[in-house]
């Protein structure tokens, strides 16, 4: 490993892309279709969260879990009639490209599916700054187990201390904190601030656009290129 080495880890939903509405929709009529009724909000706050984590979220413990494979592929059906509705916050792709240009590895870090992440990633068109993906079927846990995390550092052979995440949801936060990641948040997902800040966030942006505009201050200057790495 360099020791100029420096992880850039992003979730994706609702952090990069604008899909988190879609995605309450899709879950909500799942959940419908399956005879649970289900608040909106309650969906929306469970994003985030790996499909089978979501549902015992929202559901409870006490659900009868041999559903669960059932209202997943019911969102996974919904959700991949939104495809083409699908883009990327404004200047997502240019954050991304700003980072991969100053030396950061980036890597995707999410809860998403291939077929979802290849239409997520399409929407960002920003391949070409992209070092890795790590995706929650990577490992036994999702967020906000620190696995996702850990793994996506060790694709690019990165300590925890030499990257900075960012992501919009509560789970990603707490994901961060128990990886030992500094972490950012961003607002766009539809969270409030203060429930990011609570979970972990150093800092809270409004998007893409305005971490961007601010990189200069932000927690990526907190790991500077060429400093002494752990190995």
């Amino acid at each position: 490993m360099a020791a100029t080495d420096r992880a850039a880890l992003f979730d994706i939903d609702g952090t990069l892309v604008d899909s988190n509405a879609l995605h309450v929709v899709a879950w909500w009529e799942a959940l419908r279709q399956g005879g649970h009724r289900v608040p909106t909000h309650a969906v929306h706050r469970a994003l985030g969260l790996p499909g089978e984590q979501l549902i015992e979220h929202v559901l409870g413990r006490d659900r009868d879990p041999a559903d669960d494979d059932r209202l997943s592929a019911a969102h996974d059906t919904l959700y991949g009639t939104c495809f083409d509705r699908l883009q990327a916050f404004d200047k997502a792709a240019d954050l991304l490209r700003a980072l991969a240009g100053d030396g950061w590895k980036v890597v995707l870090v999410t809860s998403a599916k291939d077929r979802e992440l290849t239409a997520l990633r399409r929407a960002v068109d920003a391949d070409d700054a992209l070092t890795d993906t790590a995706t929650a079927d990577d490992v036994e846990e999702g967020k906000p187990a620190p696995d996702p995390l850990e793994h996506a550092l060790s694709l690019v052979d990165v300590p925890a201390d030499r990257a900075v995440f960012v992501g919009d949801s509560v789970w990603d936060m707490r994901a961060a904190r128990r990886a030992h990641v500094l972490c950012a948040g961003v607002l766009c997902g539809g969270i409030p601030r203060a429930d990011l800040t609570d979970a972990g966030a150093a800092v809270v942006y409004d998007g893409p656009a305005d971490l961007l505009a601010h990189l200069a201050t932000s927690p990526f200057t907190n790991v500077p290129a060429g400093a002494d790495a752990t190995t």
